[in-house]
């Protein structure tokens, strides 16, 4: 029998109702061996996140200024908590140490990983299983990197001691003991790296949604879910801003081979999405996996004739940027042209100087820019080998009356990018959905 492990958000781990949910879904099924939690998140809109709380309490402690009264929110929450779910748990020391050490001038990373720390060993307490200290077993070398393979072997060993437990996900530790925090939303890496570590048969990642959708329901209404989709789908609709899941937590479960499950808390009955290394293509004639648009993006638009056989033109361009510290979204290219597709964010209060030094070293015969770009991926493993796809985008695009300022496919062939003015991302997200949808009814 293969084993599961959950992760579950913190949405879904905000208080005793949401406790309680969670404990009805891992009994359900006995392959649930690990659980992995979050701390606990907002128990409605005007509430504040826990790990929020905790920040706010080192920042007020760096600043030599008193934080009690925001530490005794953070630790009634988690009285609550046990009190609501009738447990025999006395949280009052640990809390006594917390508080201790924060005014004792404790890390931000110690500090923010204790909201994960004290749900994981409620969540113990609640379930009846062991408390792994992800501490103990989720390694970052010197240079606070992860250390992925002392990590692995880790898990593995101690967990083979422990037919269930209950890991804190977050952060892991220095070589030196001290605590280490992953970016916000490491809790979806701690729990793909255990189950890595275990060798899962799934790694269920537990949220408040129902899994991935075709399209921004704020842009779409209603838009399809998508029940099943690659990593590299994923992957290229997650950086267009579709996101669910913590991206750095693809790689260790793919690596493996292990299948994610996004499922929702509050509708375990739904299907959710199913993300795989590979998988059929979509059934329906002309489909995609999805489509997603990002906004803020500036155009460098170079012409120089005989440009393809200028030895070394890539390069030098490429050098400026890297000399500038800018990195490229796009390049798409012709016989005499060459364009840069750059997030505003890289080249704020760069782009005079980047283009005087284009100008200076390629001596190109113009230099243009177009700014207030949005980029558009339509996303899916089936267009490579479905005839028309790009015909029926452009056509959608055209009979919406929205102009394509560029153009490029992946030399993977999966996804599509097409860049419009900001103001008309929306529309255009719009009508690539549902030219395509339409077919799939």
């Amino acid at each position: 029998m293969g084993v599961i492990v959950a992760k579950f958000g913190g949405t879904s781990l905000a208080n005793a109702v949401q406790f309680r949910k969670v404990y009805r879904i891992i009994m359900e099924d006995p392959r649930r061996q690990y659980v992995v939690v979050s701390a606990p998140g907002k128990c409605h809109s005007g509430d504040t996140k826990i790990t929020d709380l905790l920040y706010a309490c080192h920042k007020k402690a760096s600043l030599g200024e008193e934080f009690g009264e925001v530490f005794e929110a953070i630790a009634q929450r988690f009285r609550d908590i046990i009190r609501d779910l009738n447990l025999d748990l006395d949280v009052e020391p640990l809390l006594k140490e917390i508080r201790e050490r924060i005014a004792a001038g404790a890390s931000a990373d110690y500090v923010a990983s204790r909201g994960e720390y004290l749900n994981a060993i409620i969540m113990a307490k609640f379930l009846g299983y062991d408390f792994v200290d992800a501490a103990d077993i989720i390694f970052f070398d010197e240079r606070g990197m992860f250390d992925s393979e002392r990590t692995n072997e880790a898990v593995a060993r101690c967990l083979s001691r422990h037919e269930r437990a209950v890991i804190p996900g977050f952060y892991g530790s220095m070589p030196n003991g001290e605590i280490k925090t992953f970016p916000r939303g490491g809790s979806d890496i701690t729990g793909a790296i255990i189950a890595r570590g275990v060798n899962a048969e799934v790694y269920e990642n537990w949220t408040d949604v129902s899994g991935f959708l075709m399209a921004d329901p704020r842009i779409v209404e209603n838009p399809k879910p998508i029940r099943k989709i690659t990593y590299r789908e994923l992957r290229e609709l997650a950086y267009m801003g579709a996101s669910v899941l913590h991206e750095d937590s693809i790689f260790p479960v793919k690596k493996a081979g292990i299948p994610v499950h996004i499922k929702n808390t509050n509708a375990p009955e739904e299907p959710g999405t199913l993300i795989v290394n590979e998988a059929e293509p979509v059934t329906c004639t002309g489909a995609i996996t999805g489509v997603a648009g990002k906004k803020g993006f500036t155009v460098i638009a170079i012409e120089k004739t005989f440009m393809h056989v200028e030895l070394g033109f890539g390069r030098r361009l490429l050098s400026i940027l890297e000399s500038n510290g800018i990195s490229f979204e796009h390049m798409p290219s012709g016989i005499d042209t060459i364009s840069l597709v750059i997030a505003d964010s890289q080249l704020d209060g760069k782009l005079e100087k980047v283009i005087e030094e284009i100008k200076e070293q390629l001596q190109p015969d113009s230099v243009e820019v177009h700014s207030n770009m949005a980029l558009i991926a339509t996303v899916g493993r089936g267009m490579a080998h479905t005839p028309g796809i790009a015909a029926k985008l452009f056509t959608a695009l055209g009979n919406e009356g929205i102009n394509v300022r560029m153009i490029d496919q992946g030399s993977s062939e999966i996804n599509i990018i097409v860049g419009v003015e900001n103001e008309d991302m929306e529309r255009a997200v719009r009508a690539i959905y549902y030219a395509f949808v339409d077919n799939c009814k």
